[in-house]
């Protein structure tokens, strides 16, 4: 693209932030460009209903890019982290493997520092967000049902809830005894025909390629709508720097497939490459201006990484609870235990969802088994496998990851990408809060499973590779000083250059990031559109 004819915005990144700027600015008659280091997802391997599922899933949808290796991935150096990266690189984004669980943050998780004491408080608000909320579940056709006493009253998701099998309900009427809270799971798929999402079947296989289209990706519910409004993707194009011009973002350079670097020239950028992505172009993009790279006059770039340290707990029961199909977001879902109770040892909470945990090989290599102090290869296997297939529902816990600064994203100084660009380092170790709150609620899970009658629990107390939450690399806030961006994802050193993925984030929440990061996108983009005069 000609330097002289630039479009109005530049988009990196093509998943949940990505997809939804894009189709927004479109809409409003702007000229798009996003490049996407991936490609489009080929659902042509999502093998739900063959029996080479549990064998082939890995080698088409693995969610560890130090293990799937494809061509559109950048390695990350992982070996001082306590939590593994995981992502999609690809059109949809993380949008293709997530378990789709929809859960937008509370009021309290905009005001840590007010209620608490700890992190810093937003420079928004959930009612700020409500609108936005509201219309990305109509946007991405999110099941569930309004008058969840956890949340302010409003409007609810577009569609019914996903079924509540048997494990669900013998949950739930455990959690009625125990008088704990529990509401029908809210998740980004589709109960019914939705625009153009299916029906979804139950087969349990969400983060391994969906192969009716009923989970919501931005694939098949933004970029059709975006392109058939003129934006253009380009596929196969790994941003390698941002290039800045008399102050000011003037394009993105790019290798494509074939190794070869050209540029792209907008009066605008807006990065969507997720936690990581964002943190490592903007350091990538460094100047003789800008020697600590871009938009990091604060020194804030690349640091304050959450990734929410993740629990699961199996309950083994003797009767047959169709585990091994079902929605895997959630069918159920508790929050008795989000909000702080210092009796607890730690502040802030965990929000807790029950799925299936899949067939017999799901059983032996997946979380919580993997992850405990039961071995994987366990005595009397065959038996002991045939009594836990289609009899164990599994708590997730997502708990809150507060900000810690020496949490970061760097370059390696070693290790490259396939195109020879610096792959991100990533130092992170769970504090002490984290270790209590995860020790605490997994005793809970136990105690809830053991209610209900199970003969057995297994306990993963931290999951290593979950990974899947990337947020808080380049945080916004009101004083250029300490925050990287400004509550609308524009970079306060430079004002066309805005950031509306995850790393914006101030504190993390308790609950999977998914609907708060569509609201913001909304957010961000409306804000854009509405203030387009000063990209110019």
């Amino acid at each position: 693209m000609k330097r002289s004819d630039p479009v109005d915005v530049i988009i990196v990144g093509a998943g949940l932030s990505g997809g939804i700027t894009a189709a927004e600015l479109s809409k409003a008659g702007m000229s798009v460009v996003c490049l996407e280091q991936g490609d489009w997802p080929d659902y042509a391997n999502a093998r739900a209903d063959f029996d080479d599922y549990e064998v082939t899933a890995d080698l088409h949808w693995g969610r560890n890019p130090n293990q799937r290796r494809s061509a559109a991935d950048y390695p990350v150096d992982d070996s001082d982290s306590d939590i593994s990266p995981l992502m999609w690189n690809g059109v949809g984004g993380g949008t293709v493997l997530y378990s789709a669980k929809w859960h937008r943050m509370t009021p309290s998780d905009f005001r840590v520092r007010s209620l608490d004491g700890v992190a810093d408080d937003w420079p928004l608000s959930y009612e700020d967000l409500e609108p936005f909320y509201v219309e990305a579940e109509r946007q991405m056709g999110v099941s569930g049902l309004a008058g969840n006493p956890a949340y302010p009253a409003g409007e609810g998701p577009p569609n019914p809830p996903v079924p509540i099998r048997a494990a669900g309900r013998l949950m739930a009427n455990t959690l009625n005894e125990l008088g704990w809270h529990w509401w029908p799971g809210s998740n980004a798929i589709s109960t019914r025909v939705y625009r153009d999402l299916k029906p979804c079947r139950q087969h349990g296989t969400c983060m391994s390629g969906c192969p009716e289209g009923a989970k919501a990706s931005t694939d098949i519910t933004h970029w059709p709508a975006a392109r058939s409004r003129g934006a253009r993707l380009v596929t196969g194009a790994r941003a390698s720097r941002i290039l800045v011009e008399s102050g000011r973002a003037a394009g993105v350079e790019y290798i494509d497939r074939e190794g070869r670097t050209d540029a792209v020239y907008a009066h605008a950028v807006v990065l969507c490459a997720n936690g990581l992505g964002t943190p490592r172009l903007l350091l990538m993009s460094a100047t003789a201006e800008h020697p600590d790279g871009l938009a990091n006059s604060s020194g804030l770039v690349g640091t304050h990484l959450m990734m929410h340290p993740f629990g699961a707990v199996a309950g083994v029961f003797d009767q047959d609870l169709g585990t091994t199909a079902g929605s895997w977001g959630q069918q159920i879902h508790s929050m008795q235990f989000y909000e702080t109770d210092e009796s607890r040892g730690f502040v802030r909470g965990a929000k807790w969802g029950l799925q299936p945990t899949g067939g017999p090989l799901g059983i032996t290599r997946s979380y919580p088994w993997a992850q405990s102090d039961a071995p994987m290869w366990f005595a009397d296997f065959h038996r002991t496998l045939r009594s836990r297939l289609g009899h164990t529902p599994m708590w997730s816990i997502v708990a809150e990851d507060l900000p810690v600064a020496e949490n970061r994203v760097t370059l390696s100084g070693t290790l490259t990408d396939p195109s020879g660009l610096p792959a991100p380092k990533v130092t992170y170790r769970t504090d002490e809060n984290s270790r209590a709150m995860l020790d605490w609620h997994t005793r809970k899970a136990v105690e809830s499973f053991e209610a209900a009658g199970a003969v057995e629990t297994i306990v993963g107390p931290m999951v290593k590779e979950s990974g899947w939450h990337l947020m808080g690399t380049a945080r916004m806030g009101s004083d250029p000083r300490t925050s990287v961006t400004d509550r609308y994802g524009r970079s306060h050193d430079i004002d066309n250059l805005f950031v509306f993925d995850s790393s914006t984030w101030v504190t993390s929440g308790g609950v999977n990031p998914a609907a708060t990061q569509a609201a913001l996108a909304l957010w961000g983009s409306k804000h854009l559109i509405e203030t387009k005069g000063r990209i110019r």
